[in-house]
Order: structure tokens, then C-alpha cells, then sequence
């Protein structure tokens, strides 16, 4: 990421709006953006999901594995507006066997990233699939888009699931 280009892009946004730097706390504001766009809304880009997704050798008898209520935020691809919300993982073991914790790994590093909801439910899903193999997946994403409630139809606590 070039976060001197992402500097300079918020540096003219807040020109286009009609905002001066003449030395008040904006002077620093386009680089506390782009550091905030670039350390933590987009990060994702930076980490690998599969890489995320360490596993051990599932026991013999393994039932299903659900992770839920893993709270995620990412970014509208279409509007730049934060979504945010709760991802369930759930997936049928075969041999492999992930860590509680690597799900919530793969969550953060996919959710990290510009993309619609849909996308990422089925990124997460296919992530699994690419690193554990198992038998079966299930992710659902239960979100609220702040490009609906914020903008738009304007329309507070609904949710995409």
C-alpha cells in the first residue's frame, strides 16, 4: 500500500469540501487517515488467510465445529462506509483440525478489505475449504451497513444477513 498516495488523495478530499491547513489540528489529518486506512480498515491485504489457518489432525470422531459471534468490521467497496457484525464458522473436520482462534485469524485478515458482505461470507467459506479440506462449511455474516443507515434509505438497526 502507498500510504504518501492515500496522504495526498484525503488531502484533496478535504480541500474539495472546502477545508483550509492553516495550522489548526487538520494539518495532521490526512496522515492520521491514511494510517488508520493503512495499520487497521485495510490491513487485510497484507496477511495471507490461508496462512492464518494452522490445524492439527482431527481425532477419529469429530463433530461439527461452529465459531460464532466473531465480531468484524470491513469497508463497502462501493460507497467507502464501514460495515460491521458477526461472522459464524462452522465446518465438518475431515483430517484437519483449526484452532478456535485461527477462525477468528481468517475473519480479521478477509474482512479487512474493501468488498461487499457477500463476497466476504463466500472468501471465508472458501478459505476453509482451501486450508482444512473438511467435509462441510457454513459461514454466516449478520451485518449493519452504515452506507444504509447513514446515507441512503436511512434506515437504523437493519441488517444484511
Amino acid at each position: 500500500m502507498d500510504a504518501k498516495k492515500m496522504e495526498a488523495g484525503i488531502r484533496l478530499f478535504l480541500e474539495g469540501i472546502g477545508q483550509r491547513f492553516d495550522g489548526d489540528d487538520l494539518d495532521k489529518t490526512p496522515l492520521r487517515v491514511a494510517k488508520a486506512w493503512v495499520d487497521d480498515l485495510v490491513s487485510g491485504y497484507t496477511t495471507d488467510p490461508v496462512a492464518e489457518l494452522t490445524y492439527v489432525a482431527s481425532p477419529p470422531v469429530c463433530g461439527p465445529v461452529l465459531a460464532k459471534d466473531i465480531r468484524f468490521s470491513s469497508v463497502c467497496v462501493h460507497h467507502l462506509l464501514p460495515f460491521t457484525g458477526f461472522a459464524h464458522v462452522a465446518y465438518l473436520p475431515a483430517d484437519r483440525l483449526a484452532g478456535l482462534s485461527k477462525l477468528g485469524r481468517v475473519v480479521d485478515a478477509l474482512s479487512r478489505r474493501l468488498q461487499i458482505q457477500e463476497h466476504l461470507t463466500g472468501l471465508i467459506a472458501a478459505t476453509l475449504q482451501t486450508a482444512l479440506a473438511p467435509q462441510a462449511v457454513l459461514v454466516v455474516l449478520d451485518a449493519e451497513h452504515t452506507c444504509m443507515t447513514l446515507r441512503g434509505v436511512r434506515k437504523e438497526g437493519s441488517r444484511l444477513v
